[in-house]
């Protein structure tokens, strides 16, 4: 797969990912600070980010970027819910990341 098209990929996913498939329950469940009763925000956000991970992985073939996306993506989720974060700051470093996970798989050759 060429690069160019493993950066839309990572892209595309991660905005499929954050939106359409995280919806309202995730996106409320995950949070330490208002996790709705009944349900461990812990396995609320291990879902989130196991669903990201997942995604990294498929696109660009590195099992081991699929661990540095969930856990990555795990800090920077938990840092937004609890307000030390801003909705952008939090997109931005998702963005930022995917970036990083694009040069990694050139290097491992997995993208041309």
């Amino acid at each position: 797969m060429s690069a160019a098209m493993m950066a839309v990929l990572l892209i595309g996913a991660h905005f499929i990912c954050d939106y359409p498939l995280q919806g309202d329950f995730l996106a409320k469940a995950k949070s330490r600070v208002a996790p709705i009763p009944g349900v461990p925000w812990q396995q609320a956000m291990a879902a989130h980010c196991a669903i990201h991970g997942a995604a990294v992985a498929i696109i660009t073939g590195l099992w081991w970027l699929a661990l540095a996306e969930g856990c990555i993506h795990w800090i920077t989720d938990d840092a937004k819910c609890r307000g030390r974060l801003s909705f952008n700051q939090d997109q931005a470093i998702h963005v930022v990341c995917k970036a990083g996970w694009l040069f990694a798989a050139v290097l491992a050759g997995n993208a041309a």
